[in-house]
């Protein structure tokens, strides 16, 4: 399929008719030579008398050629575009943040990891965090994903991206206690509003993951995320703490499932690495990924064509005319020496 960039250009088509109805080609009058005993000159000279005026004529031809020619570059000027067969592409219509918590109290060694035969090694909950988040983000390789990291106050550790291998990596290089001892889950939530902010997807998804009460933010976790539902963004926390633990230490499961429901998440509990992957998979049902379809038909640009076929029939026509003026003189060099 051809489509024109600039239409309008044909009419340029009936520029020469214009041209030579109001601009007809110049004339010019000159007076002659009167000679005497006319006749007897050219006897003398031998000269053929010829017309006083000498007006070059086209053939039909030549008109065809002219008329094409003119129809080639008009065509160029609007500019014909090759319209190719639609694309579609599909994109994810939903920006995932994860807020991972990295207090002191994630260093306890209570997790077993789910492909380990032996019940008894045990590794520490960030490491079996890192290990279940890496199973869950290669499920969502359509989403864009962040990360943010949370101590006594949080960082943006990955902004939004759809780079699966980079967001893995920064999360692997994350340790425990790089942002501090004390837990702020609810400073994590208002820095998950702010970077949600600059985002235009409509779809926003706050995961976040605590092993201890909140002991550290300005802002309380509840009314974070009133602010956070305010903005469309939906939280599901999990609780990976010790349920029976004191102190800092201590999981507010009333807190996170309030904060969930504000929010119309839900609440999780993991006290294990089987567990933490049930909850992701309880997650992907109820966060299915979305697609926005994207739909584009390639556009080519062909105006070289007919520039190309333009000089092709100048330099065809100019060929034929040199090779026509070479056969006349030819023929004028045999005519003389048969003389």
């Amino acid at each position: 399929m051809i489509e024109f960039v600039y239409p309008w250009a044909f009419v340029l088509i009936f520029l020469p008719i214009l041209v030579t109805l109001f601009a007809p080609a110049y004339k010019e009058r000159k007076s002659s030579i009167k000679v005497p005993y006319f006749a007897r000159l050219v006897d003398v000279t031998g000269e053929k008398p010829q017309s006083g005026a000498v007006l070059l004529s086209r053939n039909n031809l030549q008109h065809l050629l002219i008329a094409f020619s003119w129809l080639c570059i008009v065509t160029a000027i609007a500019k014909p575009e090759m319209i190719g067969a639609p694309i579609n592409q599909e994109k994810s219509a939903r920006d995932l943040m994860i807020a991972v918590d990295l207090s002191g109290s994630m260093s306890v060694e209570d997790f077993t990891l789910p492909e380990t035969k032996d019940e008894t090694e045990k590794v520490n909950r960030l490491v079996a965090v890192k290990h279940v988040l890496n199973t869950f983000v290669k499920g969502r390789e359509h989403d864009r994903l962040g990360l943010i990291l949370f101590g006594d106050a949080p960082y943006l550790q990955a902004p939004f991206t759809d780079d699966i291998a980079t967001w893995q990596e920064l999360l692997n290089e994350s340790d425990i206690g790089m942002a501090g001892q004390s837990t702020a889950f609810g400073d994590a939530i208002g820095l998950a509003i702010s970077v949600f902010e600059q985002s235009d997807t409509q779809n926003r998804v706050l995961i976040v993951l605590t092993d201890g009460n909140d002991t550290a933010s300005k802002v309380p976790p509840v009314e974070a995320a009133k602010v956070a539902a305010a903005h469309d963004i939906k939280i599901y926390t999990i609780a990976i703490g010790d349920p029976t633990a004191v102190g800092e230490e201590k999981v507010d499961l009333e807190v996170l499932k309030e904060m969930a429901e504000i929010t119309q998440g839900k609440s999780f509990q993991a006290l294990n690495s089987n567990e933490l992957l049930t909850v992701y998979a309880e997650i992907d049902k109820l966060e299915p990924q979305q697609f926005d379809s994207l739909s584009f038909r390639p556009r080519v640009s062909i105006h070289h064509y007919p520039i190309a076929l333009f000089v092709s029939i100048y330099l065809l026509a100019l060929f034929i005319v040199n090779i026509r003026i070479r056969l006349q003189l030819a023929k004028q060099q045999r005519v003389l020496k048969h003389d």
